[in-house]
């Protein structure tokens, strides 16, 4: 039998040949995309009550913030309130139904919720507050 010339061939090296050669995103690179989408939301929110306040200060100063209806809220925050209103957990139908969001938005809020540690899956499709 003949020996086999040159390196032996690296399980990892493929794998990470077939992620680069076809684009594929990583955990990493997912990690990265989250941290950014949690900026722009700190970001537009930071802009919205600068604004708010700006407006409100004009007229009266006293009821700037108190005033501020649930416009501020934002979709994370709408879910999560959701989610702590129910001690035994809820459904995604049930958040589905109830904020009116479509699958893919409310799919990648409850990731980021569950990533961030504000809830934990239950079971599943169920979703419990921390």
């Amino acid at each position: 039998m003949t020996k086999k010339k040159g390196k032996p061939i690296n399980f990892d090296l493929l794998v990470k040949f077939f992620i680069r050669h076809y684009d594929i995103p990583t955990k990493s690179d997912i990690e990265k995309l989250v941290a950014r989408m949690d900026r722009l939301e700190n970001l537009i929110i930071s802009t919205a009550e600068g604004g708010l306040g700006k407006k409100a200060s004009g007229k009266n100063t006293g009821k700037g913030k108190a005033t501020r209806g649930k416009s501020a809220m934002t979709a994370a925050d709408t879910v999560l309130e959701i989610i702590r209103s129910f001690s035994e957990g809820v459904g995604f139908v049930d958040i589905q139904a109830r904020t009116g969001f479509e699958e893919k938005k409310l799919r990648n809020i409850i990731f980021r919720l569950n990533k961030t540690g504000k809830i934990e899956r239950k079971e599943r499709g169920i979703y419990i507050a921390v």
